[in-house]
């Protein structure tokens, strides 16, 4: 079948000939995507929409093919591609800006919470540190300083917990720490 064939047959919605279509031109397709960095996933996702936009097109009364239909749905696909490589650019580069934001924002509350901890007294100091910068266990503190078992660090980090809130929340307003 010629390419003035399936246009016709194209063109009065023969699904049969947009099948072939699709088949013939496939690996072509896949192959672009994937050697300008793209997974074959997301060739087959950028293939099929060049299908339905190619199908499209050709459905139009006014459109006038002036190249053979391989080349023409080769240009959508790419064009398809590069649009979609642009927006995954513009997406990586938001994501990135906003974690540069977070995280200098979790490094600045952070001083702000070691400032305050620097404040309180050595047993409290001792017990938040080993809980939330070393992420000991509440057995594991008990050993270290000295409690009688793991309910006693418990509690200690509770009250130690509340007065470094009481702190914080004295030295500083709410709004330095939301944007």
């Amino acid at each position: 079948m010629n390419d003035q064939e399936i246009l016709v047959r194209l063109k009065q919605g023969d699904e049969n000939t947009l099948d072939l279509l699709y088949k013939q031109n496939y690996r072509m397709m896949i192959k672009l995507i994937v050697k300008n960095n793209g997974s074959e996933e997301e060739a087959k996702d950028i293939y099929q929409e060049s299908l339905i936009v190619l199908w499209q097109k050709i459905r139009d009364p006014n459109f006038i093919l002036t190249s053979k239909i391989s080349t023409y749905l080769y240009s959508i696909c790419l064009n398809l591609w590069r649009k979609e490589l642009e927006r995954k650019k513009r997406f990586s580069y938001e994501i990135k800006e906003e974690i540069d934001i977070i995280d200098m924002d979790r490094d600045e509350r952070i001083k702000i919470i070691n400032k305050c901890i620097q404040q309180l007294g050595e047993t409290c100091r001792d017990v938040l540190t080993y809980y939330y910068f070393d992420r000991l266990s509440m057995v594991e503190i008990a050993e270290k300083m000295g409690f009688a078992n793991s309910d006693t660090s418990k509690t200690k980090k509770y009250k130690c917990k509340k007065e470094l809130d009481l702190l914080v929340k004295s030295l500083y307003k709410e709004s330095d720490f939301l944007d």
